[in-house]
């Protein structure tokens, strides 16, 4: 059986389906919105741009579909005569409301405020004014690491620390070339001629 007679009995050919998935009219892509072949059962996600590349067989039906989106199809034509076949997808908005839930870990909001009043308090049988004595704030100030902020501003005032090092300037030590009463000692010292060679 020749590969002509095996393409004329059945085989469809093979299209590169390129193109780009976009919000309403507005030409601004959606990324990763999903490009999928039911009747094959794979596909793909568009770029961070909204550009999707797949192949695809004369005759498939493509559908894309993105949160927040109602889901779009296309049938590529049986008979398609080029190798390559490019679209430009607008998906419209489908904004759907979801009723408002609240998840209690108890089946009522009394059985909820019950336990919570039956809990022991963990400080025993000290005083509440007194639980947050001077000790314990001490001790929680000590073993509490750095947020986030503060571990920055650290790094960052020892990274300035170094970068002044590495220029002459000690921010620790004083400069005495800034000083007056040395720069006196100087002019004085030149005046009675301390500086003169014997």
């Amino acid at each position: 059986m020749s590969l002509s007679s095996a393409h004329g009995q059945g085989a469809k050919k093979v299209i590169q389906l390129t193109g780009v998935v976009t919000a309403g009219d507005s030409l601004l892509g959606i990324p990763g919105a999903s490009v999928y072949i039911p009747k094959a059962g794979r596909g793909t996600n568009t770029n961070e741009y909204g550009f999707f590349s797949i192949p695809v067989l004369a005759g498939d039906s493509v559908v894309f579909s993105s949160l927040g989106y109602a889901k779009q199809s296309l049938v590529i034509p049986e008979r398609f005569e080029k190798d390559s076949y490019s679209i430009i997808i607008e998906m419209l908005e489908d904004p759907t409301m979801l009723p408002e839930i609240r998840v209690f870990p108890y089946a009522t909001f009394r059985d909820f405020t019950q336990a919570v009043l039956a809990m022991k308090s963990p400080v025993g049988d000290i005083d509440r004014e007194n639980a947050m004595s001077q000790q314990i704030l001490d001790q929680m100030f000590r073993n509490t690491p750095m947020d986030a902020n503060s571990n920055h501003r650290t790094y960052m005032n020892l990274q300035n620390q170094q970068q002044l090092r590495r220029g002459g300037y000690n921010p620790g030590a004083t400069n005495p070339l800034l000083d007056p009463i040395k720069w006196y000692q100087v002019i004085k010292a030149i005046k009675n001629g301390d500086f003169k060679k014997e």
